[in-house]
């Protein structure tokens, strides 16, 4: 250890100091630095031995009955104890600091739940990384629900970024849970998502002066077992990416809606599209994060033409490839929330050679 060859290397070298040279006070520094990187009962341990070399270096050059003498070690001691009480508070700190991130992980995890790696016939895998540090949502969101014989997935972008958009997104992700399996067709539950949010952001103007302009771009897609076919409502949203064969294809979404909270309340509001999706097809889901990632020069992050770069049979490779690729893109250095979810149909039934997501 660095502080022990400190005080090995201090008392070596007084032993061929001249007399008159008194290098004890040199040992000081051993505690002062433990303490930058060591525990507090560490640091007193090392406080107690260069107190032990004192004595042995200003024995050496005469001072055992001298007043230097606990003078030297008075000076080490006093330091050593400022050094171990400001190294027990930054401890206790890190304790807290350790048990109020365990907290807000457990939180932020029962908010964005993970998506199965199998709903249905289907195979899934999502991803999601916050702009705000150490934060694990932010405020995009994506959830999936089976309802009987198809399974419904949701991806969504609430105006903002980080936690101050956690608010709004946690809203939508409720009222999702809440009413995936109660309505009949996507309209109807985008309908039911669109009140959800204007209540949500009816009681927010005495806190928030800005709810007015908040809102939820949001894209749900329904994909039943027994048809090789995706229902699609957007509101607003990017549209999702299909991959069938080796041709890659945004969805065409002729008529979205507004974003949630911007659109009308009705099921004849939302527009439902019908897209082919059979066996061997994938589809990516995506957030503005991974079409708005900017290089150094400014470039955004070109999707559709990088897709062919990507690999596309696994979910679980392909979002890792993506954020792979957006790095590499934008320098790690991602300015907004990102959020995927690839969603593969399978040839075969068995999917034992999957990888784990």
């Amino acid at each position: 250890m660095p502080p022990l060859l400190l005080i090995a290397a201090i008392t070596s070298a007084a032993s061929f100091a001249p007399l008159a040279i008194h290098l004890s006070p040199l040992l000081v520094a051993a505690p002062s630095c433990t303490g930058t990187f060591a525990r507090a009962r560490f640091t007193g341990v090392v406080a107690l031995l260069a107190a032990a070399a004192v004595l042995l270096v200003d024995r050496h050059d005469g001072l055992l009955h001298s007043p230097l003498l606990p003078i030297h070690i008075g000076a080490v001691l006093i330091v050593s104890a400022f050094v171990i009480a400001s190294r027990a508070l930054h401890d206790r700190d890190l304790r807290e600091l350790a048990q109020v991130r365990a907290v807000s992980e457990a939180a932020q995890r029962v908010l964005l739940r993970p998506i199965p790696r199998e709903l249905g016939p289907l195979i899934v895998a999502s991803m999601y990384r916050a702009a705000a540090a150490h934060a694990l949502v932010g405020g995009d969101l994506y959830a999936a629900a089976r309802t009987g014989h198809s399974t419904r997935i949701l991806i969504g972008d609430v105006r903002g970024k980080g936690l101050p958009a956690i608010d709004d997104a946690s809203a939508v992700l409720g009222a999702f849970r809440e009413s995936a399996q109660q309505y009949r067709t996507l309209p109807e539950l985008a309908a039911s998502l669109e009140r959800s949010v204007r209540r949500h952001l009816s009681e927010l103007p005495r806190i928030a002066p800005d709810s007015s302009e908040r809102f939820i771009t949001a894209l749900l897609i329904e994909l039943p077992d027994d048809e090789d076919i995706a229902r699609v409502v957007s509101c607003g949203h990017p549209p999702p990416l299909l991959r069938r064969g080796s041709r890659f294809t945004l969805l065409p979404v002729t008529r979205p809606a507004p974003p949630l909270g911007l659109a009308a309340d009705t099921p004849r509001a939302f527009c439902l599209e019908t897209v082919a999706f059979g066996p061997g097809d994938t589809l990516l889901l995506y957030t503005d994060g991974l079409a708005e990632a900017r290089d150094s020069a400014g470039d955004f992050f070109s999707v559709l033409d990088r897709a062919e770069t990507w690999t596309w049979d696994c979910p679980s490779r392909l979002v890792q490839h993506i954020s792979v690729d957006v790095d590499r893109h934008a320098g790690k250095n991602l300015q907004d929330d990102l959020a995927l979810v690839a969603v593969h149909h399978p040839r075969q039934p068995d999917r034992s050679d999957q990888a784990p997501s």
